[in-house]
């Protein structure tokens, strides 16, 4: 037979701390113990005066001040402002030291604390734990695949070891055949020198042989009519000097072996992302407009207007075909020129964190910073041109680029001058870009991957803030927009759409962060869209090349 425990019945019923029996009524603030009626007499008798006695509902209601170190029988119940938020009682407001001073009841400022230390528990129960949780989880298990992913490498490195000693007996056995054949041929020559020898040889024997016939016989006919060969013997056949062939190795160079067989990409760390994504407002779901809007145009004057960016006033910075660099305000009134050597025009531009002009010179091989008016030069290239560039929400720079010999692309991180990653080949140590100096317009999206539209190849390319490949765009399937894809802008919005200027079918494609086509904008009179940015209210600027005006879109509701 069961039997209820009194103390720890179903219901879980608060008892007192004291009698241990009855059930609580009371509680003591200041000493934090549960009492019934008949113990809250006994609490008291010991004639403390410091028990502070509620209903139990409203326990650990009551505040325990600090004492005034001035005033010791007073509890210091105010903050003094002026004095770095010292506590203080009431007699210290009339003193000389705090005459005039701002006071704050601490109450107040208690009632705040609690309040942020209940946002605190909340951010830390529901958010940063479970993140950190899920952060420690994600090393843990790159730890346990650690080495596979590496053994994985070394295998990969293996087979192309294997492939190269293929073709290198290829190559050998190659050799030896052509060996073979000369051989053969010299054989062939030796022979034929041989068996002109052995003819004359024979010949030489008959004489020889007549000869002694008409030396034993005493007949005259046969003598006179003898007719001496040593003159046509004598004539000695040159001499054939047929020399071997020769195999001169070449000599091995280690370095240019090393560099031929392949090569390792450098390890990359992105370590800002994941910190900074835990802070990041949230943001609210917008839809698709059924039908984009355009509703501005702004006519710049450039002849082939390439790239525009905005600032966080409505203004946008636009560039083209020519020497200067315009800022427009959202009405179309120009603010504002910088201006280069003529022969001197920018690839692209984009805005820095603290709203400085950014732009390329492929002609310098250089990322110029304008400040204040004033251009400085931030960073500069040896052996690769900048094209595209764009700023991170972690004010880094990502830079797009190609070798002098428009043989290789790549995309590079810096913080301030500083390289911090190089992005060129995926995990099987392909390019990740097409090698050509076609443009590679480039932006990060709010998730952190890096998105570059990859004209020459027709292909929009995304990889994560690693540098991992994460998927690849190549159009999507249209009866009407039948021209070859060949993406020139590309940026992100708030809800991490990518949207990329197809010039040549005249539309904008609007994905979602894993590369799934959502929808066109092709209704608002598009013509050769290139250059693309994206404002803080999710308003779509687009570069028209040849029209030279940029339209101002609203796309999502």
């Amino acid at each position: 037979r069961l039997t209820m425990d009194p103390h720890n019945s179903a219901q879980d019923v608060h008892r007192c701390d004291l009698c241990e029996t009855a059930i609580v009524h009371s509680y003591c603030d200041f000493c934090h113990v549960n009492l019934c009626k008949p113990c809250v007499v006994d609490h008291i008798s010991d004639g403390y005066d410091k028990h502070k006695i509620v209903p139990f509902p409203e326990r650990r209601s009551t505040l325990i001040y600090p004492k005034c170190e001035t005033h010791p029988q007073k509890m210091c119940e105010l903050q003094c402002k002026d004095c770095n938020n010292i506590s203080i009682c009431s007699f210290c407001t009339a003193s000389e030291q705090h005459r005039g001073h701002i006071f704050v009841q601490i109450s107040t400022v208690y009632k705040a604390q609690k309040e942020t230390i209940e946002k605190d528990t909340e951010e830390l129960v529901n958010t940063l734990s479970p993140t950190y949780e899920e952060i420690a989880r994600d090393l843990e298990h790159e730890l346990a695949n650690l080495d596979g992913g590496y053994e994985k490498l070394t295998t990969t490195m293996s087979k192309q070891g294997e492939q190269w000693h293929r073709e290198i007996d290829i190559v050998i056995n190659k050799m030896k055949t052509e060996i073979s054949e000369i051989k053969v041929k010299h054989r062939d020559v030796l022979k034929k020198h041989l068996d002109e020898i052995k003819q004359t040889q024979s010949l030489i024997k008959q004489t020889l042989r007549a000869i002694n016939e008409i030396e034993k016989s005493t007949e005259v006919s046969p003598t006179i009519a003898y007719s001496s060969k040593i003159r046509e013997f004598s004539k000695l056949p040159p001499k054939i000097q047929v020399s071997l062939p020769t195999f001169i190795p070449k000599p091995i160079d280690r370095e240019k072996l090393y560099s031929l067989f392949g090569q390792i990409t450098p390890l990359s760390t992105a370590t800002e992302g994941k910190v900074l994504s835990l802070i990041q407002p949230k943001t609210s779901v917008r839809e698709l407009l059924d039908k984009p809007k355009r509703v501005a145009t702004i006519q710049t004057g450039y002849e082939k207007l390439g790239s525009v960016t905005c600032l966080n006033d409505g203004s946008i910075w636009t560039s083209g075909m020519t020497n200067d660099i315009k800022c427009f305000n959202s009405k179309g009134s120009l603010l504002q020129t910088v201006k280069q050597k003529s022969w001197n025009y920018p690839n692209d531009i984009a805005v820095d964190s603290d709203g400085d002009l950014l732009y390329t010179s492929g002609a310098t091989r250089t990322v110029y910073k304008v400040k204040n008016g004033q251009k400085e030069e931030l960073i500069r290239f040896q052996g690769w041109a900048p094209k595209q560039l764009c700023v991170t929400s972690t004010g880094d720079l990502l830079v797009t680029m190609v070798s002098d010999d428009k043989t290789q692309s790549k995309v590079v991180r810096y913080s301030g001058s500083t390289e911090k990653q190089t992005i060129e080949f995926d995990d099987e140590a392909k390019p990740l870009y097409s090698g050509n100096g076609c443009p590679k317009y480039i932006t990060e999206n709010r998730n952190h991957d890096i998105c570059v539209a990859d004209c020459g190849a027709g292909v929009v390319v995304v990889v994560n803030q690693d540098g991992k490949l994460r998927w690849r765009y190549t159009s999507h399937p249209s009866v009407t927009k039948n021209k070859p894809f060949k993406p020139f802008g590309i940026t992100t919005d708030s809800q991490s759409h990518i949207l990329t200027a197809d010039g040549k079918n005249h539309c904008i494609h609007i994905l979602d962060q894993n590369g799934q086509f959502l929808r066109y904008i092709d209704n608002c009179d598009l013509m050769y869209p290139y250059g693309l940015c994206v404002d803080n209210n999710d308003n779509l600027f687009v570069c028209e090349y040849f029209k030279g005006n940029v339209k101002k879109i609203k796309y999502l509701k």
